[in-house]
């Protein structure tokens, strides 16, 4: 690549936009931040990365759940309340998305709102990957070894609670076409094709950057 690419990739669970993210970092040899932000956000936090991965993705009630389980079993100081708020987490998780994207180099981010935090980017493509009820299913069947009831449950709740996670941070509406660049149904091409399908937008944005 000519010109640094900044790719984001929000996802329905059980979607593939994870092992699409994954391919597309891979083939075009730039850098993967999917849990990697959490540790990051710990690390300029001073917060265990344990208590970030808890909360990941979570609102005010999914973080009343957090709180409820106890700190001491957690095996970690607790800093003060206020550090813990769900907007001083997402600050720290915003401060660490645009500190590894100042450094300068192309990479591929997966979730946690980077494509708001960077929508002042002019590099930035964002996408939205999703798929078919029946593929998610399957395909969460297989990953965590449970029935495809237990499957569509965890599903729903899933991205009830990334929906939640999303909007309240941006006000946007998740998996909305409008609130990203591109919105792509893997069922259509499949995760190979849908790869280079992004792979080409890329190439095509960067001959219009470049030209």
């Amino acid at each position: 690549m000519k010109k640094r690419v900044i790719i984001t990739i929000g996802r329905q669970f059980g979607s593939g936009g994870r092992v699409i993210g994954q391919r597309l970092a891979k083939d075009l040899d730039i850098a993967y931040y999917d849990k990697e932000l959490l540790a990051e956000a710990a690390k300029g936090s001073g917060i265990s990365d344990e208590f970030f991965e808890k909360a990941d993705e979570r609102t005010n009630n999914g973080l009343a759940y957090i709180f409820s389980m106890g700190f001491p079993s957690m095996g970690f100081y607790t800093p003060h309340s206020e550090m813990l708020s769900p907007e001083s987490l997402f600050l720290f998780q915003s401060e660490a998305i645009k500190s590894i994207v100042d450094k300068g180099d192309s990479c591929v981010l997966v979730g946690r709102c980077a494509d708001y935090v960077l929508r002042d980017y002019p590099d930035l493509l964002s996408f939205f990957i999703h798929n078919t009820p029946e593929n998610r299913i399957r395909t969460i069947v297989e990953r965590q070894h449970i029935s495809e009831d237990a499957a569509l449950d965890l599903m729903k709740k899933t991205d009830k609670s990334r929906a939640a996670y999303y909007k309240y941070y941006t006000d946007k509406e998740w998996g909305m076409s409008s609130s990203y660049h591109f919105s792509i149904d893997v069922s259509l091409l499949g995760l190979d094709d849908t790869v280079e399908l992004i792979k080409r937008i890329i190439e095509k944005r960067g001959e219009r950057i470049n030209g």
